[in-house]
């Protein structure tokens, strides 16, 4: 199978479990894996037979913007579900980065692999 990759997709949220990060815009980074056939759009250099990747980051950003979850884990879970119901993709690949403090600037991330059903 093929593959589109959308990387280092960055964002501005909400997000987090402290009072601090209820308060301030945190940038999460987000790297996609869509498992794509390509042969079709490469024949045709039609658009319609890929998939947007540029649809995908505008609903991606739009979502996340507007969201202000506790956990990235849910947030990840939520926006792989919300990219599978709006697009016709088969299985997705999320990639989620978050800034911590834990010993000078570090990032905590997550990767999850969802399919359509």
């Amino acid at each position: 199978m093929d593959k589109i990759f959308l990387t280092d997709l960055k964002v501005d949220t909400i997000i987090g479990i402290y009072e601090w990060e209820r308060n301030t815009l945190q940038t999460l980074q987000f790297d996609l894996e869509f498992d794509w056939d390509i042969q079709t759009a490469a024949a045709s250099d039609d658009i319609k037979d890929t998939l947007d990747y540029g649809a995908v980051a505008e609903v991606l950003v739009s979502f996340v913007q507007d969201s202000r979850y506790q956990l990235i884990e849910t947030l990840a879970e939520s926006v792989c579900r919300l990219l599978l119901k709006r697009f016709p993709i088969g299985v997705i690949t999320l990639s989620l980065t978050k800034p911590v403090k834990l010993h000078g600037q570090n990032y905590a991330r997550i990767q999850i692999t969802r399919h359509s059903r």
